[in-house]
């Protein structure tokens, strides 16, 4: 059976501005049906790294929130510590990005809190035991919410090669540990040159995997078990992670995040087809779109969500100057490397390495929702 998607594109009168649409097109979708009232409602949301101007409007939010509060619940919006180094790795810099790009309780009518703690370790261990996820590390406020919104900005992605739904939720809501167990072996590593031989991670560390010798720390990948303290102490940015599994892998691990955040609560979904940037809205500066804007999309369903989004990109035309644009001009994909369908594939051409497929396939496993939609326009 297929899932409805309610559709409207950015098309105002003047009757009607985009705040207004947001909120008929949410009240279309049924999102009104979900028992709010006194509960505590996570909005999961990006906040924007800092200098990155693709984000959603915190007036969008705002729409979401306030309509929440009509139902009689209590909505926070969040999302969790990042695991690169940027202006979102504690939650101290998190909300001071947060509140620079307008989203303050003053502007979006609710209160906003970093889910994973100050230093990303803060996490409620959910069982889900799937293929490649035993016990899932979800930020401990996103799993204290009675009820999950995800408000999402559709983009690319220079790894999962969009990011929708699915990874706002599935990524997004990771701790630091979580976010390396989707990403990689779950392993740091202390960069060449970069360490000063302090010692704040062997302070932090439980386990004694950080060793300081000759005014170096190394970390013994046998005794370390991923928990990512010591990304959040190092005070040279010293030490990431190992970005070294497949993008299947990460892509199927994601997917089984989304499904440990969602299952056994009521949930809804919303993402917004504007500013379709080429990478992430955690890189500190956004490219021209690769698309013009398209309009807001709401389902119960997140597969189908991400399935309508990624179709009606697909539908659109390059925009001249952009990544996607070039890559087209450039004939990335060469005989013999790629099906011939790839060529059609905005995403694909967009980051030639990337592959979308495999996580929509595996949350439809999960049973997360089918990639079978109806699109209603409203």
């Amino acid at each position: 059976m297929s899932s409805k998607v309610y559709f409207t594109t950015f098309k105002t009168t003047g009757s009607e501005n985009l705040l207004q649409k947001l909120n008929r097109l949410i009240k279309t979708a049924g999102m009104g049906d979900i028992d709010f009232d006194d509960k505590f409602t996570a909005i999961k949301i990006h906040f924007g790294e800092y200098g990155n101007l693709a984000f959603l409007r915190p007036n969008y939010a705002k729409v979401v929130a306030d309509f929440i509060k009509e139902q009689g619940g209590r909505p926070f919006l969040t999302d969790c510590n990042t695991l690169y180094v940027g202006s979102r790795k504690n939650a101290l810099d998190h909300l001071d990005t947060a509140y620079v790009n307008g989203f303050s309780p003053l502007q979006t009518g609710c209160q906003v809190i970093i889910a994973d703690g100050l230093k990303g370790t803060d996490e409620t261990l959910v069982p889900i035991n799937c293929e490649y996820v035993k016990e899932a590390k979800i930020g401990h406020a996103i799993m204290d919410a009675d009820i999950f919104i995800s408000l999402n900005h559709f983009k690319g992605h220079e790894m999962a090669g969009f990011g929708g739904a699915i990874k706002n939720i599935g990524m997004g809501c990771g701790s630091r540990a979580g976010k390396m167990e989707q990403h990689c072996d779950g392993k740091p590593h202390v960069i060449d040159g970069g360490c000063v031989g302090c010692g704040a991670c062997t302070r932090i560390c439980a386990h004694g995997a950080p060793v300081v010798e000759n005014g170096k720390a190394t970390i013994n990948q046998d005794k370390c078990v991923g928990c990512g303290r010591c990304l959040a102490v190092c005070p040279k940015d010293a030490i990431e992670a190992n970005f070294d599994d497949s993008i299947k892998m990460l892509n199927y691990r994601m997917a089984e995040y989304a499904y440990a955040v969602l299952k056994d609560r009521p949930s809804f979904h919303i993402s917004l087809i504007c500013d379709v940037s080429p990478n992430c809205d955690c890189h500190s500066e956004n490219d021209i779109p690769i698309v013009p804007n398209i309009g807001m999309l709401a389902s119960f369903d997140p597969v189908a969500l991400d399935v309508a989004c990624a179709d009606l990109v697909n539908k659109m035309p390059a925009n001249p100057g952009s990544i996607l644009a070039d890559n087209i001009d450039a004939d990335v994909f060469h005989e013999g490397e790629h099906h011939d369908h790839h060529k059609h594939d905005h995403f694909e051409m967009t980051h030639p390495d990337t592959e979308w497929r495999s996580c929509i396939e595996h949350a439809e496993e999960l049973g997360l929702g089918t990639k079978d939609y109806e699109l209603v326009r409203i």
